[in-house]
Protein backbone atom coordinates (compact mmCIF):
# COMPACT_ATOMS: atom_id res chain seq x y z
CA UNK A 1 0.00 0.00 0.00
CA UNK A 2 1.66 3.32 -0.99
CA UNK A 3 1.18 6.40 2.21
CA UNK A 4 2.02 8.93 -0.31
CA UNK A 5 -1.15 11.24 -0.89
CA UNK A 6 -1.22 13.35 -3.75
CA UNK A 7 -0.27 16.33 -2.49
CA UNK A 8 2.92 14.89 -1.84
CA UNK A 9 2.89 13.53 -5.10
CA UNK A 10 2.42 16.65 -7.14
CA UNK A 11 4.17 19.26 -4.15
CA UNK A 12 2.79 22.17 -2.36
CA UNK A 13 1.02 24.14 -5.51
CA UNK A 14 1.36 27.11 -3.40
CA UNK A 15 5.48 27.09 -3.95
CA UNK A 16 5.03 26.69 -7.92
CA UNK A 17 3.39 30.51 -8.38
CA UNK A 18 4.04 29.88 -12.34
CA UNK A 19 1.31 27.41 -12.40
CA UNK A 20 -1.02 29.76 -10.63
CA UNK A 21 -2.96 32.17 -12.60
CA UNK A 22 -2.69 36.05 -11.49
CA UNK A 23 -5.20 37.63 -10.07
CA UNK A 24 -7.35 39.71 -12.08
CA UNK A 25 -7.59 43.81 -11.46
CA UNK A 26 -10.67 44.17 -13.29
CA UNK A 27 -14.21 41.88 -14.03
CA UNK A 28 -13.13 40.59 -17.52
CA UNK A 29 -15.95 37.57 -17.95
CA UNK A 30 -19.87 37.77 -16.75
CA UNK A 31 -19.50 35.86 -13.08
CA UNK A 32 -16.95 38.42 -12.68
CA UNK A 33 -19.21 41.22 -13.71
CA UNK A 34 -21.97 39.69 -11.61
CA UNK A 35 -18.95 39.13 -8.39
CA UNK A 36 -18.64 43.21 -8.92
CA UNK A 37 -22.23 43.63 -8.77
CA UNK A 38 -22.81 42.05 -5.55
CA UNK A 39 -19.29 43.47 -3.95
CA UNK A 40 -20.81 46.91 -4.80
CA UNK A 41 -24.61 45.73 -3.39
CA UNK A 42 -22.87 44.57 0.00
CA UNK A 43 -20.88 47.99 0.47
CA UNK A 44 -23.62 49.99 1.43
CA UNK A 45 -21.16 52.74 2.92
CA UNK A 46 -20.04 52.92 -0.56
CA UNK A 47 -22.80 53.85 -2.08
CA UNK A 48 -25.44 54.84 0.13
CA UNK A 49 -24.33 58.37 0.87
CA UNK A 50 -23.91 59.59 -2.83
CA UNK A 51 -27.62 58.43 -3.59
CA UNK A 52 -29.82 61.29 -4.60
CA UNK A 53 -33.52 61.88 -5.32
CA UNK A 54 -34.97 64.10 -7.95
CA UNK A 55 -38.54 64.79 -8.81
CA UNK A 56 -38.13 66.02 -11.89
CA UNK A 57 -35.52 63.46 -13.83
CA UNK A 58 -33.90 60.46 -12.72
CA UNK A 59 -30.63 60.83 -11.08
CA UNK A 60 -27.89 59.06 -11.86
CA UNK A 61 -24.13 59.20 -10.63
CA UNK A 62 -20.94 56.27 -12.35
CA UNK A 63 -19.97 55.09 -9.72
CA UNK A 64 -16.73 53.27 -11.68
CA UNK A 65 -14.71 52.97 -14.53
CA UNK A 66 -12.60 50.14 -15.64
CA UNK A 67 -10.96 49.18 -18.98
CA UNK A 68 -14.30 48.59 -21.09
CA UNK A 69 -17.18 48.70 -18.79
CA UNK A 70 -18.48 51.62 -16.12
CA UNK A 71 -20.81 51.18 -12.73
CA UNK A 72 -23.69 53.10 -12.32
CA UNK A 73 -25.73 54.22 -9.28
CA UNK A 74 -29.14 55.18 -9.89
CA UNK A 75 -32.20 56.45 -8.33
CA UNK A 76 -36.02 56.15 -8.80
CA UNK A 77 -38.61 57.96 -6.98
CA UNK A 78 -42.21 56.39 -7.52
CA UNK A 79 -43.50 56.77 -10.64
CA UNK A 80 -39.96 57.29 -12.08
CA UNK A 81 -39.22 55.10 -15.33
CA UNK A 82 -36.21 54.77 -17.79
CA UNK A 83 -39.19 54.45 -21.18
CA UNK A 84 -38.21 51.23 -23.75
CA UNK A 85 -34.86 51.13 -24.80
CA UNK A 86 -31.98 48.89 -25.62
CA UNK A 87 -28.41 49.64 -24.91
CA UNK A 88 -27.10 49.44 -28.26
CA UNK A 89 -23.36 47.17 -28.32
CA UNK A 90 -23.23 46.87 -24.60
CA UNK A 91 -24.12 43.73 -22.45
CA UNK A 92 -24.98 44.96 -18.97
CA UNK A 93 -25.45 43.69 -15.48
CA UNK A 94 -28.36 45.15 -13.40
CA UNK A 95 -29.15 44.57 -10.00
CA UNK A 96 -31.62 46.73 -7.34
CA UNK A 97 -29.35 47.88 -4.34
CA UNK A 98 -32.93 49.40 -2.27
CA UNK A 99 -36.73 49.31 -3.12
CA UNK A 100 -38.51 47.10 -5.64
CA UNK A 101 -38.42 47.99 -9.17
CA UNK A 102 -40.42 46.43 -12.37
CA UNK A 103 -39.35 45.78 -15.78
CA UNK A 104 -41.01 44.75 -18.63
CA UNK A 105 -38.98 43.50 -21.50
CA UNK A 106 -39.92 43.16 -24.64
CA UNK A 107 -38.99 40.19 -27.39
CA UNK A 108 -36.94 39.79 -30.47
CA UNK A 109 -40.51 39.80 -32.18
CA UNK A 110 -41.98 42.82 -30.10
CA UNK A 111 -44.16 41.60 -27.93
CA UNK A 112 -44.13 42.86 -24.17
CA UNK A 113 -44.64 40.94 -21.21
CA UNK A 114 -43.26 37.62 -20.37
CA UNK A 115 -39.78 36.66 -20.48
CA UNK A 116 -37.29 38.20 -18.56
CA UNK A 117 -39.44 40.69 -16.87
CA UNK A 118 -40.88 41.50 -13.50
CA UNK A 119 -40.05 42.53 -10.38
CA UNK A 120 -36.73 43.27 -9.16
CA UNK A 121 -36.17 43.37 -5.42
CA UNK A 122 -32.77 44.06 -3.73
CA UNK A 123 -29.76 41.16 -4.52
CA UNK A 124 -31.66 39.96 -7.65
CA UNK A 125 -29.09 39.90 -10.58
CA UNK A 126 -30.39 40.08 -13.81
CA UNK A 127 -27.04 39.73 -16.96
CA UNK A 128 -28.67 41.21 -20.61
CA UNK A 129 -26.76 40.95 -24.11
CA UNK A 130 -26.64 43.71 -26.73
CA UNK A 131 -30.25 44.05 -27.96
CA UNK A 132 -32.14 43.75 -24.66
CA UNK A 133 -35.22 45.31 -24.83
CA UNK A 134 -36.13 46.72 -21.83
CA UNK A 135 -38.34 48.96 -19.67
CA UNK A 136 -37.22 50.01 -15.69
CA UNK A 137 -40.05 51.57 -13.67
CA UNK A 138 -40.60 51.93 -9.98
CA UNK A 139 -44.46 51.65 -9.48
CA UNK A 140 -43.88 51.25 -5.98
CA UNK A 141 -44.57 54.17 -3.34
CA UNK A 142 -41.35 53.97 -2.01
CA UNK A 143 -37.93 54.97 -3.47
CA UNK A 144 -35.07 52.66 -5.38
CA UNK A 145 -32.01 52.12 -5.93
CA UNK A 146 -29.90 50.07 -8.57
CA UNK A 147 -26.89 49.53 -10.12
CA UNK A 148 -26.20 49.13 -13.53
CA UNK A 149 -22.52 47.24 -15.25
CA UNK A 150 -22.28 48.26 -18.82
CA UNK A 151 -19.46 46.39 -21.42
CA UNK A 152 -18.76 47.89 -23.33
CA UNK A 153 -19.10 50.84 -21.27
CA UNK A 154 -22.72 52.64 -22.59
CA UNK A 155 -22.22 54.94 -25.74
CA UNK A 156 -26.00 54.49 -26.71
CA UNK A 157 -29.31 54.20 -25.73
CA UNK A 158 -31.68 53.46 -28.19
CA UNK A 159 -35.48 54.62 -27.59
CA UNK A 160 -38.24 52.65 -28.62
CA UNK A 161 -42.21 53.10 -29.05
CA UNK A 162 -43.92 56.16 -28.87
CA UNK A 163 -44.58 56.09 -25.03
CA UNK A 164 -41.03 56.67 -24.54
CA UNK A 165 -39.90 60.73 -24.72
CA UNK A 166 -36.89 60.42 -21.97
CA UNK A 167 -36.11 63.91 -19.99
CA UNK A 168 -32.63 65.20 -21.26
CA UNK A 169 -30.68 63.06 -18.76
CA UNK A 170 -32.42 59.94 -19.09
CA UNK A 171 -31.03 59.62 -22.51
CA UNK A 172 -27.41 58.56 -21.02
CA UNK A 173 -28.08 55.96 -17.97
CA UNK A 174 -30.93 52.80 -17.74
Amino acid sequence: MNDDSDLQIAGDILAVQHLLQPPRRHPSTVADFVGLARSVAADRERWEGLVEYDATSRWYHRLRTGPGYEVWLLSWVPGQGSGLHDHGPSSGVLTVLQGRLTERAEHAGGAEGAGSGGALVPGEIRVFAPGYTHEIVNDTLEPAVSLHIYFPGLTEMPMRGARCVPAARDSVVA
